[in-house]
């Protein structure tokens, strides 16, 4: 069966995608390596594994510079210092956020769907509802027109 769509896209490709991706922010966070050689390494492990290897390195790369851009457009919509968020929570709103700032070809229902289900994969019991509330509020801000635009 073929999962890609007419775009050439594998949907279950870039999910799997965003989790490697989630766990190379968090090892990049946690460790202070840099991003290149925390690439390296999840590269090579994702060769054993389907996942769109492209979209995987766009996304670390992206968090990795545009972190504190990212963080800066973040902070309105948090409770507290970035630094303070957990930190599998802070790696899924980072990459969450470079997809809505700096990926607008991907849909934000999409882009928080999948941060969303991340967290909860890997987060704390109830991170994902943290993530979702403030990826709601920066999607209606970041991509009002799309936000608003009526479903189809």
């Amino acid at each position: 069966m073929n999962r890609r769509r007419n775009d050439g896209i594998d949907p279950v490709a870039r999910s799997r995608a965003r989790r490697r991706a989630l766990q190379a922010v968090y090892a990049w966070q946690m460790s202070g390596a840099t991003a290149p050689d925390v690439i390296s390494q999840f590269a090579h492990e994702q060769a054993h594994e389907v996942a769109d290897l492209e979209y995987f390195e766009d996304l670390v790369r992206g968090v990795d510079q545009h972190c504190n851009d990212l963080d800066e457009a973040l902070q309105p919509f948090l409770d507290r210092e970035i630094d303070q968020v957990d930190a599998i929570e802070r790696a899924a709103l980072r990459i969450a956020a470079y997809e809505l700032r700096l990926r607008p070809d991907v849909p934000y229902r999409v882009v928080i769907n999948e941060a969303i289900e991340s967290v909860k994969r890997f987060g704390a019991e109830h991170g994902h509802t943290y993530v979702n509330g403030v990826l709601d509020h920066a999607a209606a801000a970041w991509r009002a027109t799309e936000v608003q635009a009526p479903r189809k």
